[in-house]
């Protein structure tokens, strides 16, 4: 079978570029990845997502991805590995050894936060370690919490929970900030925010309510010090998924797929939605924004 469309990846761009096209009758394959629904479905409490006071990200994404499946979307639980946009219909091939044929393709990959890679990391995950000030600030309201990173997201992520939290503490792993002036002077201007320079987090400790305190080491002294806390923001960058997609479509500087016109990219027929191509926004309902419109562009051209 040769789909109109093939959309790779599940997350709020994915499921929603899935629902427009499968609405529009067009046969519609979701490669969903290995992980259906993405990085919200790690997220606790999203408060952010508008017409839900409050929702867990799980059942956020199971219900696009409910709606995505009950407007004719077929959803396959695999990642693609290889693609062919030499020629239409492109040619996907997943890890589960399948071949996929499509008229056209929206990319919506995302993108990885890099993580810290210290014991407790993972066990706190989304119980006390976060990656979204913007998303997660108000449960730390007349709290402590830690930033790691000393670039500008970083910093932004450290202002920005800086009008919830009683105290913000940034730990940089260098001996200098490496964000830039405007932000870097309105952080260093707080009185709410500390930062301790040459600080490595080694390890992240809690109970079973979450995050309780960290361990610390001086990179130059290598001593050890504990350090209480509500919370853990890691910000030392992000990683998008475009690895497959380099040797065939253009990227910036970062990895990001490059679009023009809105989602299209310079082959006709391959379109992006989300954070694959936005390393600025990187919102649920931006990303979903996205989705739609790669969607209508999408339909554009299978209808030219």
């Amino acid at each position: 079978m040769i789909y109109k469309v093939a959309i790779i990846g599940s997350g709020p761009a994915g499921l929603t570029a899935g629902i427009y096209m499968a609405r529009g009758k067009y046969s519609t394959i979701v490669l969903e990845g290995p992980m259906p629904g993405g990085q919200l479905t790690t997220t606790t409490a999203v408060e952010n997502w508008p017409g839900s006071l409050s929702i867990m990200g799980q059942e956020l994404m199971e219900n696009m991805r409910a709606q995505a499946q009950k407007n004719g979307c077929f959803m396959l639980q695999e990642s693609a590995t290889q693609v062919d946009f030499s020629q239409r219909p492109f040619t996907i091939t997943t890890d589960g050894n399948k071949t996929i044929q499509a008229e056209s393709v929206i990319i919506a990959t995302g993108s990885r936060h890099k993580k810290l890679g210290c014991p407790g990391e993972d066990a706190y995950w989304g119980s006390g370690v976060a990656v979204c000030a913007t998303c997660d600030a108000p449960f730390y309201q007349n709290k402590t919490v830690v930033v790691v990173g000393g670039g500008n997201s970083a910093m932004v992520e450290a202002d920005h929970l800086a009008h919830f939290a009683n105290k913000v503490i940034i730990l940089n792993l260098l001996e200098n900030l490496t964000a830039t002036d405007p932000i870097k002077d309105k952080v260093l201007a707080n009185p709410k925010i500390e930062i301790k320079y040459s600080t490595k987090l080694n390890e992240i400790k809690g109970d079973k309510l979450g995050v309780t305190h960290v361990i610390l080491e001086n990179t130059i002294t290598h001593a050890t010090a504990e350090l209480k806390t509500d919370g853990v923001f890691v910000a030392i960058g992000l990683i998008p998924n475009s690895e497959i997609f380099k040797d065939s479509l253009k990227t910036d500087a970062y990895g990001y797929l490059v679009s023009h016109e809105n989602t299209k990219t310079t082959i006709p027929g391959v379109f992006v939605a989300g954070e694959i191509a936005d390393h600025k926004y990187r919102q649920a309902a931006t990303s979903a924004g996205q989705g739609c419109m790669a969607a209508l562009d999408c339909q554009a051209f299978l209808n030219t």
